[in-house]
């Protein structure tokens, strides 16, 4: 999940402050016009995509890719916090009620199915404000975003070329393996419970459902996925990820 909360991170963004434009979800203007569509997926051509579950190695891939080949880098858990404080409840519904839990409503009492499909980033709530932030970046050199905000059917209509987006897709056995090298039970929001061992316990199971959906999504859509579990190493990730978006050529 993010470093810290799954709602507030500080925010981090390379590049210029992004404007406050009018883009949607579906790759459109308020008009819905095709033609703004196709200008979007032009403007966004050298953009590399990296989605997945959560816990499936994007943050550090995407750092040693964008150092690797002098790319810019836009984390999609570092601007959460800005992104929620420019939503109202009318726009973010689903963030909204969130925002209204304690600890234990969110993460300890609520089944994990209920937890995967009220989840306000799960719903692409203030995904338009991570494409305003890139079309606010400069576009000379390639991006690489990640994040697991970035949803199959939400990045699909952005792409000039299905190759440039890639979604990880971590077993059961490699998401414990990161969260008990992060503290498990001891780690984040999840120690701020009062049942840590039940929260990890929910927040795991909601992962691995999330991952499920992302795995069929991605097929459904014809959109490129790579498997990650506990035999691959942190370095070969890298240089799968990297062959998959043809950097290595």
């Amino acid at each position: 999940m993010p470093r810290n909360s799954d709602m507030d991170a500080p925010h981090h963004n390379r590049g210029d402050e992004p404007h406050h434009g009018s883009v949607n979800s579906a790759g459109t203007d308020s008009t819905g016009t095709d033609s703004f569509a196709d200008v979007l997926r032009e403007r966004l051509s050298h953009v590399l995509w990296l989605g997945g579950g959560t816990g499936a190695g994007k943050t550090t891939t995407a750092r040693r890719l964008a150092d690797q080949y002098d790319m810019y880098r836009y984390d999609t858990d570092e601007s959460m916090a800005v992104h929620a404080r420019r939503m109202p409840a009318a726009r973010a519904p689903h963030l909204a009620r969130f925002a209204a839990m304690d600890m234990d409503e969110r993460w300890v009492t609520r089944d994990p199915h209920e937890m995967l499909d009220t989840f306000h980033w799960f719903h692409g709530e203030g995904f338009d404000l991570i494409v305003e932030d890139l079309l606010a970046m400069p576009d000379d050199r390639p991006v690489i975003v990640e994040g697991f905000r970035l949803l199959p059917d939400l990045v699909r209509p952005l792409l000039a070329d299905v190759r440039n987006a890639l979604w990880l897709l971590p077993t059961p056995a490699f998401r414990q393996m990161v969260f008990d090298s992060r503290g498990g039970a001891h780690w984040g929001f999840v120690a701020k419970t009062g049942d840590p061992q039940r929260a990890l316990q929910n927040l795991l199971q909601r992962d691995a459902l999330f991952t499920d959906r992302l795995a069929d999504q991605t097929r459904d859509l014809g959109l490129q996925t790579l498997g990650v579990d506990i035999t691959l190493a942190e370095g070969e990730l890298a240089r799968q990820v990297s062959t998959v978006f043809g950097l290595e050529n």
